[in-house]
């Protein structure tokens, strides 16, 4: 074969090799534009699709802490339901956090569109090179993305939609906007979402406050909020906040000499409760008055209450006071009660336990009021919220007793009668009921002042029956007792009231005739800055001149009736004691010129407190204890009660008697009856 003949044998064949590399290469180019069509196709319209979620994004509005704030504007408690958060605006986030934040997650945020493939590229060849997952190459747009809208899954189809909708995302967000959502939706560990909570939370500082190490501390959280948590490992913690520093400083961000100065500090980091809660049974209450508004516990509302936080304190030491009081006297009952059966007395280990048994149901209540607005100053519900949160001041009735009966004396002022007319002490009998006096012993006539002072029930029954039961009985409800037996049992306390209704009640008095609904919320603040203001209601029973009459004789309980345990010097007050039938309930409702205060205690089953506990010896201690803490609190307060004009005054013997121009007063049936009254013993009735 020629030369020639072999080239153009090779020639031929170069020309098909040529014919068949442009067929393969038409074929791949055609199936490459095919593809690549449906993959731009599908990412269209896989973008149309996702385009409506970023929405999600763009109309964020996250669970917010609601807090509690008392009449001073200091912290009560947070309220949250799911998420623990406090939100702040980017104007609110110091550079600093945003420069410690981009140099370990985002170096080139402010460059890219949302998605950095640079830093894909490297992270993909770290990874191989390491033949493990080192790092990932996602932009805090993608990472905002990928926790808002989507899932954590490793698959071609999440990240393809997590590449769409961080572009969309920075289309139609600013870098700014999408900043001060991650810092906010950011989860840092120990249940705190966003910035600002954790630096609260951590560190009890504002972020502004923040020192650079501190901030290093924070954005190194979302890594691994549990491997990174301050509070249970410190070590790993000072270390990420470390590695942040040196980044920012190889970055040129911060000077050696803040770096080294950052790389030293060991931050103080506080491990505390979420809600803070300094008084639960009140913050209880103020949430169920405002159960209506849905979003109250993640709506980040402001609510300020009439509460004054000394005054709450103050209460709360009292009340445990005379709860351990009842204890010591159960006890020494007991004790007492083993001698006279010739028993040998209880150990002290023997008696804790006997204690411990006894004081099971055993609890307590007290309400404090400003009578004149309404406002509720202090509430305590119970002795332990941990172990009962239910709020015997707000949601327990229990017969009120002998407290009932200075409404009783009102009626019959209002209808004329004086405090000087005279009632009899003497043993009666309505059908099968035949009332007693508490000591069993009958004074014959008296006058309805020395009646009430001395808490006498047969004089009372007498007092209702001169204003008549259809009027005693209708005069109750206008006063706003409800539910109570229509029979004369009900002069006695055989009616039940809740300690706040009690407050309430007892407003007559204390307000100069005027009954004041007590109200805890003053204003809730919504987060738009809306504010809804509250008040009380007041309702008008009798003239001030009227309600003096029975605010006289409530002072003289104090001086030297059934509530002298009550007494505090340098102050003028008033009260009355209540006990219900077998000492299931013991009650003092007193006030001071300005102040009001209710104390109650019993049993959550209904039996007997034991320990021969009544209101004068039990519940009145605690108002003075309080009243005493109150003048420390507030030492400016009133303390002597305003005479209204129109009221005079009379003495007979050692008595002084108050009287308007409506009284009707019998003064030589009065004289006798004293004279008769100071011939007995005056002690009879001063437990």
């Amino acid at each position: 074969m020629s030369n020639d003949d072999i080239y153009e044998v090779k020639s031929g064949g170069f020309r098909t090799a040529i014919k068949v590399f442009k067929i393969i290469f038409y074929v791949l180019l055609f199936v490459f534009v095919i593809i690549a069509g449906i993959v731009a196709y599908y990412g269209y319209q896989l973008y149309k699709e996702l385009s409506p979620q970023v929405q999600k994004i763009i109309e964020y509005h996250p669970n917010e802490v609601t807090q509690v704030f008392d009449s001073k504007g200091r912290l009560i408690a947070n309220v949250f339901d799911e998420e623990y958060r406090f939100y702040t605006k980017y104007d609110e986030i110091p550079g600093r956090v945003i420069e410690a934040l981009l140099a370990i997650e985002d170096t080139m945020f402010f460059e890219h569109d949302g998605v950095n493939f640079d830093a894909i590229a490297r992270a993909v060849f770290k990874n191989i090179v390491n033949m493990k997952y080192m790092e990932g190459g996602s932009t805090l747009t993608q990472q905002l993305v990928k926790n808002m809208l989507l899932t954590s899954d490793r698959t071609l189809d999440r990240k393809l939609k997590e590449f769409l909708l961080s572009i969309r995302t920075e289309q139609v967000l600013s870098k700014e906007d999408i900043l001060e959502r991650y810092l906010n939706y950011v989860y840092l560990g120990h249940r705190y979402y966003g910035i600002k909570t954790a630096a609260l939370g951590y560190f009890k500082k504002n972020l502004n406050q923040l020192t650079l190490k501190e901030i290093a501390m924070l954005v190194g959280l979302p890594k691994s909020p549990v491997k990174y948590d301050p509070t249970k490992n410190l070590g790993h913690s000072l270390a990420r906040a470390n590695t942040i520093l040196k980044r920012m400083y190889d970055l040129g961000w911060i000077t050696q000499g803040e770096f080294n100065q950052s790389v030293k500090e060991v931050p103080v980091v506080y491990d505390q409760t979420l809600t803070q809660n300094k008084a639960p049974y009140v913050v209880d209450e103020a949430l169920r008055e405002l159960a209506d508004i849905p979003d109250l516990k993640s709506g980040g509302y402001k609510i300020y209450l009439t509460i004054d936080m000394e005054y709450q304190e103050a209460a709360n030491k009292a009340l445990l006071k005379g709860y351990e009081n009842i204890k010591y006297r159960i006890a020494q009952r007991e004790q007492s009660i083993r001698q006279s059966r010739n028993l040998p007395k209880l150990s002290e280990g023997e008696l804790n336990e006997f204690l411990n048994e006894n004081s099971n149901t055993l609890n307590g209540a007290m309400v404090v009021t400003n009578p004149h607005t309404g406002e509720v100053l202090a509430l305590i519900g119970g002795v332990d919220h941990n172990q009962s949160s239910f709020n015997r001041a707000t949601q327990a009735n229990r017969q009120f007793g002998s407290a009932v009966k200075p409404f009783v004396y009102q009626l019959a002022f209002d209808k004329g009668y004086s405090p000087a007319e005279i009632v009899i002490d003497s043993p009666k009998r309505f059908g099968k009921w035949v009332p007693n006096n508490d000591s069993r012993k009958y004074l014959g006539p008296v006058s309805m002042q020395t009646a009430l002072e001395k808490s006498l029930n047969i004089p009372t029954i007498d007092t209702a029956q001169k204003i008549t039961e259809s009027s005693l009985y209708s005069g109750l409800q206008q006063m706003g007792f409800s539910d109570f037996p229509h029979d004369l049992t009900v002069v006695l306390g055989s009616l039940s009231v809740s300690p706040i209704k009690a407050a309430m009640q007892y407003s007559l008095f204390s307000n100069y005739g005027t009954i004041v609904k007590p109200y805890i919320v003053a204003k809730i603040v919504a987060p738009n800055g809306k504010e809804t203001i509250f008040q009380t209601t007041q309702t008008k029973i009798t003239d001030d001149k009227q309600s003096y009459l029975v605010i006289s004789i409530l002072k003289n309980i104090i001086q030297r009736g059934t509530g002298h345990r009550a007494r505090v010097s340098g102050i003028e007050l008033a009260g009355k004691t209540g006990t219900s039938n077998l000492s299931r309930d013991v009650w003092f409702c007193g006030f001071a010129p300005d102040l009001q205060v209710i104390v109650w205690y019993g049993r959550d089953d209904n039996t007997s407190i034991g320990g021969q506990a009544y209101g004068g010896n039990v519940a009145a201690p605690v108002f003075a204890d309080f009243i005493s803490e109150a003048l420390k609190i507030n030492p400016g307060m009133r303390r002597n009660f305003r005479i209204p004009s129109g009221v005079y005054q009379k003495r007979i013997g050692n008595e002084i008697f108050y009287y308007t121009d409506i009284s009707r007063i019998n003064y030589e049936q009065l004289e006798e009856t004293n004279r008769l009254i100071n011939s007995e013993d005056e002690n009879l009735f001063g437990f």
